[in-house]
Order: C-alpha cells, then sequence, then structure tokens
C-alpha cells in the first residue's frame, strides 16, 4: 500500500516528480466530479504522474481518461502544489516529493466510468464535500478552483 508521511522537510527524502490534477464541474458549476481511490478509498480530483515527452495539458487530460473515462480540454492553472514536509512512499519502495500542477478542465465527451485505480465517482457539492473523507490537500484544489480568480495560486 501506498504510505504517506509528514514530517519537517521530509520531502527531501524523495525524488521530485511533477503530478497533474484538475478540478472539473458540471455544467451549472455547482458540482465538481471526484474520484474514490482504490489504494487508500480517499476521495480525491482526478489525475496523477506526468510522463516524459508529455506536456502537463496533455499529462492531466491522459490522466483524466484512464481513471474516468472522461474526454476533457484543460481551461486553465489553477494552482501549483506542493508540500516539503510530506513524502510519498509507494510499494515498490520508491519515494516521491510531488509538486502538481492543478488545472480547471472541461469535459468535451466520454462517459463516466471506473479504473483499476477508482472504486467509485460523482460530482459532488461543496457542502457534501466537507463531510467526505479527502486524500492530502485535494479539498483545498476544489476550494481554489471554486474561486475562479485569474491569478495562480501557489501552495
Amino acid at each position: 500500500m501506498t504510505q504517506v508521511l509528514y514530517g519537517s522537510r521530509l520531502g527531501k527524502q524523495g525524488k521530485i516528480r511533477v503530478g497533474c490534477s484538475a478540478v472539473i464541474f458540471d455544467e451549472t458549476r455547482t458540482n465538481v466530479l471526484l474520484t474514490r481511490r482504490a489504494d487508500n478509498g480517499l476521495w480525491c480530483v482526478p489525475g496523477g504522474r506526468m510522463e516524459s515527452g508529455e506536456s502537463a495539458a496533455e499529462a492531466c487530460e491522459r490522466e483524466i481518461l484512464e481513471e474516468t473515462g472522461l474526454s476533457v480540454r484543460v481551461k486553465r492553472l489553477v494552482g501549483v502544489y506542493s508540500n516539503p514536509d510530506q513524502l510519498v512512499i509507494y510499494p515498490d519502495g520508491e519515494k516521491v516529493h510531488f509538486v502538481i500542477l492543478g488545472f480547471e478542465a472541461e469535459i468535451i465527451g466520454g462517459e463516466l466510468g471506473l479504473s483499476n485505480e477508482t472504486t467509485d465517482a460523482g460530482f459532488f457539492s461543496l457542502k457534501e464535500i466537507e463531510s467526505m473523507p479527502m486524500h492530502g490537500k485535494h479539498k483545498q484544489r476544489v476550494e481554489d478552483a471554486w474561486l475562479n480568480q485569474a491569478e495562480t495560486l501557489i501552495r
């Protein structure tokens, strides 16, 4: 099982990896798409690791398609998220310090479904999200996207 550890500057023990995620609103902009992770049962915005040779937008769009079955188009960069006090340790022993590019994206096709990384998915209001067990700082990413401000946040 993937572990997430927290401690003062613990992230410096890991390799830096870039990840991309996206907040995806419904048509009325009152609900946001969340997926439930298979590895820990927590809710999150869809996303994942950027691969060599792809742009940040391509990585985000690919990850969302793989996890949800939805084709999306990245609209804007909401925030850049990093936590020097967090270290992710994968089952194979790899230690990672993530820098996440958080986007807002819109659905352009596909059908919502599940993958081997997800056990549930759906659209939820901010009030519903308040009581859901969320992965890491994903709730912050949702709140930041709801602000709908022009400048990118650095968190």
